[in-house]
């Protein structure tokens, strides 16, 4: 946990203030051996080391934005084309 409860700036909305500020880093696990909820050091990519409660080994991304906007999907084929010297023939609307 890096602020508590109450901790917070004064401008952060109220909802948000309601709960702790936490941080996830990923790294490279220092020490020996741990197991999840040890204290443990972890050496990040950028060769930071930082102290914290071990979550998971490996934990996978959970994050996710939704499906894509369907403007989007036409734009990897369209700058494949680009790059590669194709015109491209634009539908008219």
């Amino acid at each position: 946990m890096i602020l508590g409860i109450g901790e917070r700036a004064p401008q952060v909305p109220g909802d948000t203030a309601a709960v702790p500020l936490e941080m996830t880093v990923r790294g490279t696990l220092v020490d020996a051996f741990a197991e999840p909820g040890e204290e443990v050091t972890v050496e990040t990519p950028a060769g930071r080391r930082l102290r914290g409660r071990l979550v998971g080994l490996e934990p996978a991304y959970d994050i996710g934005f939704g499906p894509p906007p369907p403007e989007l999907r036409s734009v990897g084929p369209e700058l494949r084309k680009i790059l590669s010297g194709e015109v491209i023939e634009r539908e008219k609307t």
